[in-house]
């Protein structure tokens, strides 16, 4: 039975699952899920958080700052005033400069949740080219420079890090959120890769390749379509693998990566466009050096060989974002949503009840995608009401006020628990 302030939970929604159009891209949103929009408004959703009392207070997020960093904000003007705040202060950081680049509201419906939970908050939008870390980074940097004290980011990028929280881009990402006269948070989607991801031991057979699981050698892969699928490797230095796609029609390689080597981490990353007419096998081979631990995710496929601890890619597996995943309506993981153990920190840290209703479409929004903001949301309360408190106050009052879900204390699966007002 859940403790009695567990009935915030009780709001009965329906869970379908809708695929994104770039899901396969190095820059993925965390998968988006959703069914047709409930006829509760979003007080219910304010009710569960415990936000209601906070509004009827006047704690509404006024004078803080929250950056939403995505890839998805076509139209977004049409919602100024309405959905999001009538000024939101933006800037694409892409080769193009075009922060509507892409065919998607991923990042309107990260920042409609936000304005909606925190609607005196002042919200700006970034967005950067997939496989450009440095324009992440640059993002994050502007935003700090705006006043953002609160990060929200639903997007994963698993070649980011060595899949364990490690690597050059966190160690930057670190430094940013930390700059200035007052240090920031970052929530990120968990992600939603627990059945798509595979870490371990490299377990090497006579031949040299990877047995996933009985002697198998080559994992099937599933892909959502005909979009592209993006299958990425990453370990750390020491060793030399090949990651190679097989269509298993023609006996033939569909792809086969590129290796790129740091001081900080190796990854290899496949890309191809599938043929709805095959099926596709995915390997990993051990070239050279010592036999290592690594991490592989398919991104707009299935993965049958599958393993769903520390499957939290980057920004979430770092120890200086907050990882958040997705649970039902009954305070359970959703399959999809990522766990820990990622490094020495643990992960994730929270959770958050998803679909939520949204104006912007008739369905919901979903996924860890839609439980990151909501986090987010819930910090720029807790800094409206407590200005003088820093980075570390609010997370740990975040953590103390979660309720609780499954074994007592941290559990790799729902972390501290569900994300509430204290």
């Amino acid at each position: 039975m859940f403790p009695p302030h567990r009935w915030h939970c009780a709001l009965i929604l329906a869970l379908g699952l809708v695929v994104p159009s770039f899901a396969a891209d190095v820059v993925s949103p965390s998968r988006d899920t959703g069914t047709p929009a409930p006829s509760q408004d979003l007080k219910e959703l304010l009710k569960r958080l415990g936000a209601d009392g906070w509004h009827s207070a006047d704690c509404r997020g006024k004078g803080v700052t929250v950056a939403i960093l995505d890839t998805g904000f076509r139209g977004y003007r049409n919602y100024l005033g309405k959905a999001l705040p009538a000024d939101v202060k933006a800037h694409s950081f892409r080769d193009d400069a075009n922060l509507e680049a892409r065919d998607s509201q991923h990042g309107i419906l990260c920042g409609e949740l936000v304005h909606e939970l925190a609607p005196d908050a002042e919200l700006l939008f970034a967005n950067w080219d997939p496989d450009r870390p440095d324009e992440y980074l640059a993002a994050v940097r502007w935003v700090r420079e705006q006043g953002a004290r609160v990060l929200s980011c639903s997007v994963i990028m698993p070649s980011w890090s060595d899949g364990e929280g490690n690597g050059k881009i966190h160690d930057e990402l670190r430094k940013l959120l930390a700059a200035g006269s007052n240090d920031a948070l970052c929530f990120a989607s968990a992600g939603n890769t627990a059945q798509r991801h595979w870490s371990g031991t490299l377990n090497e057979a006579s031949d040299h390749y990877h047995v996933w699981e009985s002697e198998h050698t080559e994992n099937p892969l599933a892909p959502w379509g005909t979009d592209q699928v993006s299958v990425e490797l990453c370990w750390k230095p020491g060793s030399d693998l090949a990651l190679i796609v097989r269509d298993t029609e023609t006996g033939e390689e569909a792809a086969r990566s590129i290796v790129h080597r740091d001081t900080d981490r190796c990854t290899a990353v496949v890309r191809f466009t599938p043929d709805s007419r095959h099926s596709y096998n995915v390997l990993v081979k051990h070239v050279d050096g010592a036999a290592g631990t690594f991490h592989l995710t398919a991104l707009g496929s299935g993965l049958k060989y599958a393993t769903s601890a520390g499957s939290i890619p980057f920004p979430g597996d770092g120890n200086e974002v907050i990882a958040v995943g997705a649970v039902d309506t009954d305070g359970h993981r959703l399959a999809y949503s990522s766990c820990g153990p990622n490094s020495k920190s643990p992960k994730p840290d929270l959770v958050a009840v998803v679909p939520v209703p949204t104006s912007i479409r008739e369905h919901t929004f979903g996924g860890t995608s839609a439980a990151a903001p909501q986090a987010a949301a819930i910090a720029a309360l807790l800094w409206a009401r407590h200005p003088d408190w820093n980075a570390e106050k609010v997370r740990a009052t975040l953590q103390k006020s979660a309720v609780d879900l499954g074994p007592p204390g941290h559990d790799f699966e729902t972390g501290y628990g569900l994300i509430h007002l204290p």
